[in-house]
């Protein structure tokens, strides 16, 4: 569960860079591109270096090379010239192209390169929406396929998470200038699942509302406290993997009868367990939202 996968099928292939098999497979055979393993049942393995050389080839041909040129680029010099033209575009589609070479090669440097052009022309905000969400979205698709594995999706969440934490800080250091909701943002127990959130709490910042950010999961009994310091509080969750649908009701039980006895705390809920809300009949104060935009719309 928690190895690097090191072989791919040539669907990973696809998945990964875009380019059709068929189309890989006329490289492999024109250009020598890839040399390819064959399992005892003659299907084509492909190694990390191959997937590498592939985003590698595949960046290059979509700003424009021939493929006849970029197979004549000795081994030694393609990630230089990926590189060099990283530095000179930032279109979105091959920043999302860089960010997964750089999640598969485990290139912070590269990460970092692409972010800062990406920057240059574009907000945070602009870069989070436009670049990172259909990356994450990408890689939501990829993790289902088997296609990267645990690792690979850390160490690229990890960085992203860095973005959003880094870009809230700067908005921090401003005096909130709204008063009318002040806003506790938590993960249920057992919910590591924080981008969201993170970015959530950063559109909250955005707005002038000031935040009380707690992170991973955090227990109810933990936020009890929190009444002390705040009336009637705005508590927001995402519930990504937990409550699973047949803990919810009794969650939400639990949250009115350590929250809502003797105040009007609200509980605004995000992520994927929400589509099972519909079937429960909720407690005051207790919402779902399908997406940080409707949250935002209740603002």
């Amino acid at each position: 569960m928690n190895s690097v996968k090191k072989s791919f099928g040539i669907r990973d292939l696809e998945n990964l860079s875009g380019i059709k098999a068929h189309t890989i497979r006329i490289w492999e055979k024109r250009y020598g591109l890839f040399a390819p393993e064959r399992t005892s049942t003659n299907i084509r393995t492909y190694s990390l270096e191959s997937l590498q050389k592939l985003l590698n080839i595949t960046l290059l041909y979509n700003n424009g090379y021939k493929i006849s040129k970029i197979a004549s680029i000795p081994e030694d010099e393609l990630a230089q010239q990926v590189r060099e033209v990283v530095a000179q575009n930032s279109v979105k589609s091959h920043a999302i192209n860089a960010f997964k070479l750089a999640m598969v090669n485990f290139d912070q440097s590269l990460f970092q390169k692409t972010y800062a052009g990406l920057l240059a022309e574009k907000s945070f905000r602009e870069i989070f929406w436009e670049v990172f969400m259909p990356l994450l979205h990408e890689l939501g698709l990829l993790w289902q396929t088997d296609t990267i594995g645990p690792a690979h999706e850390h160490f690229i969440t990890h960085l992203i998470k860095q973005k959003i934490s880094t870009s809230t800080e700067k908005l921090q250091s401003l005096e909130p200038t709204r008063t009318d909701k002040v806003f506790i943002l938590f993960l249920p127990e057992n919910e590591i699942h924080e981008i969201g959130l993170l970015f959530a709490n950063y559109e909250l910042v955005l707005r002038g509302y000031k935040t009380i950010y707690l992170g991973q999961t955090i227990p109810l009994e933990s936020l009890v406290d929190l009444k002390k310091y705040y009336d009637d509080p705005h508590f927001v969750s995402y519930f990504t993997v937990t409550p699973t649908k047949p803990d919810l009701a009794k969650y939400l039980s639990d949250f009115k009868e350590n929250l809502q006895q003797d105040s009007e705390s609200h509980l605004w809920i995000l992520g994927r367990q929400t589509e099972h809300l519909a079937e429960l009949t909720l407690p005051k104060n207790i919402s779902g939202f399908s997406s940080i935009e409707h949250l935002l719309s209740a603002l």
